[in-house]
């Protein structure tokens, strides 16, 4: 899907359900709304505690695709600088 824009004048992955890998130890899941100067907007947001062992953050993961995003938040937004990775929830196979 690289190239394709949601919405044209918006990020390509803008109204896409991603999974933030953060440099401490949260996973968030939520729909991707922009990245500014303060950072990566997500919205409708799940917040997974990664500093659990690897088959809980598999679980967690498991669960969102299977059954969807349990919203813990909201709106939230992560600072560039806490941002590790960034992928379409789509693209994870379980």
């Amino acid at each position: 899907m690289t190239g394709h824009v949601f919405h044209p004048g918006h990020h390509e992955l803008h109204g896409i359900t991603v999974v933030v890998r953060t440099t401490g130890s949260r996973i968030l899941v939520g729909r991707f709304d922009k990245q500014d100067e303060n950072g990566v907007h997500l919205i409708g947001v799940s917040i997974h505690d990664a500093s659990a062992s690897d088959p809980a953050q598999a679980d967690f993961l498991s669960r969102t695709v299977k059954y969807g995003v349990r919203v813990d938040q909201p709106h939230l937004v992560i600072p560039q600088s806490q941002v590790r990775e960034i992928t379409p929830l789509g693209t994870i196979s379980m």
